[in-house]
């Protein structure tokens, strides 16, 4: 059986175009074809999970299966009048116990390999952990299974996002857009997908496969622990990388996302023209920086905040960064470089806090124009971009390459 992973090849895109026809057709006309569209969305994840990924296909299934009676279980006691704290906290942890196994599993010393996620375990989890607390918050008032199944296994999204809420992506489902709604997400699709096309198989292509390489060899060759221009050069080179592919594949889902009628959120907006890095986060990977503002910052802020935990507010604010950046650096893996990275961008962030509040404090004495915006800008990106290149692990290969020992 072939396998094909998401929007990796122009197989891939002839395939999905050509049965994204009739779902076209039918909107146009004002009618959803729900019937064809989960047909057509399960080819698409056995051609993303079958062949030689037949076991992360089976990881799915049973993690949906997994979810659905964490999920079901909890909408349950809700239902019931169960409101304990103890008892919600318990079904987050059990929806989250799964990609935790998957993140702790790397680092366990063992003789095989230990092979227990799947692509998308992460943004799954992120969708489920939602769903529970909006439950709980009584926002989502019933999850219907059907409905449950389609918003966690929306293939569009399904490997990297974005990530979705399910309330929005209910209302949308439910109603087919007007031809006029329709033919504007038509046309902002097809801009999105020759978008994602210059971004991830030309630009990320020349960044990362191109000149990431050739920087990479002569950071290694200048390395060890001092400073190179390579290893300057490999900072930036990467950094354009990460932004280039990760943004086209986000255009990729959210174009596809629109040919379906779906109208899912967009991932990045011009992050690198952030004044500041508080500013950044409102504009790189958006679902997910809001993910972790909602479910994470607010909710610790809340509970602190209710406990009498501190008596400062700026002092809750900043250990409520540390403990959000944390989390966010121990998901992307545990290793010192994704968790430095996440108490950098907390630092940063505090650092930025500090900054605002002295800039308010002296509006007269400190000059505001173009010329101080456009060096917040220069400022902002480099600290970016050297954040960046302690989230690549480039540093982990260079400090400890045999080559240097």
């Amino acid at each position: 059986m072939i396998n094909l992973q998401p929007y990796s090849n122009p197989q891939y895109f002839i395939l999905l175009i050509g049965l994204l026809l009739p779902l076209i057709i039918g909107l146009y006309f004002g009618r959803r074809f729900k019937v064809y569209e989960a047909i057509f969305s399960i080819v698409f994840l056995v051609l993303t999970f079958g062949g030689d990924k037949w076991q992360q296909g089976v990881t799915l299934l049973g993690y949906i299966i997994y979810q659905f009676l964490v999920t079901f279980g909890f909408q349950k006691y809700v239902k019931n009048g169960g409101k304990k704290t103890e008892i919600f906290s318990l079904f987050v942890i059990l929806a989250i116990i799964p990609l935790t196994m998957v993140k702790v599993a790397p680092v366990i010393p063992a003789n095989e390999p230990i092979t227990i996620g799947f692509l998308g375990i992460s943004y799954l989890t992120f969708k489920t952990v939602q769903v529970i607390m909006e439950l709980r918050d009584g926002t989502i008032k019933e999850v219907d299974p059907i409905m449950y199944a389609r918003f966690l296994l929306f293939f569009p999204v399904i490997s990297s996002g974005p990530i979705d809420r399910y309330r929005r992506f209910v209302k949308d489902y439910n109603e087919a857009p007007s031809r006029e709604k329709y033919l504007d997400d038509l046309s902002v699709a097809v801009k999105y997908l020759f978008q994602g096309f210059l971004y991830k198989f030309v630009l990320g292509w020349l960044f990362g496969s191109y000149w990431l390489p050739q920087l990479s060899q002569a950071a290694i060759i200048n390395g060890g622990l001092h400073l190179s221009w390579a290893l300057v050069g490999y900072m930036y080179c990467y950094s354009m990388y990460l932004f280039f592919d990760f943004a086209g594949y986000s255009l990729f889902a959210v174009s596809i996302s629109r040919f379906m009628g779906i109208r899912t959120p967009m991932n990045f907006n011009k992050p690198f023209s952030s004044p500041n890095i508080k500013e950044f986060w409102n504009r790189w990977h958006m679902t997910l920086s809001f993910w972790f503002r909602d479910f994470i910052f607010m909710r610790f802020t809340f509970f602190a905040m209710k406990k009498k935990l501190f008596k400062n507010r700026i002092r809750l604010s900043q250990v409520a960064y540390l403990i959000n950046f944390l989390i966010m650096g121990f998901w992307h893996g545990v290793t010192w470089y994704y968790v430095v990275y996440g108490i950098f961008h907390a630092c940063a962030i505090i650092i930025n806090d500090y900054w605002l509040r002295f800039k308010r404090k002296h509006k007269k004495q400190l000059p505001s124009n173009k010329y101080t915006k456009a060096l917040a800008i220069f400022i902002t990106f480099n600290v970016i971009c050297f954040s960046f290149l302690i989230f690549s692990g480039f540093l982990d290969t260079l400090w400890f390459h045999p080559m240097h020992h």
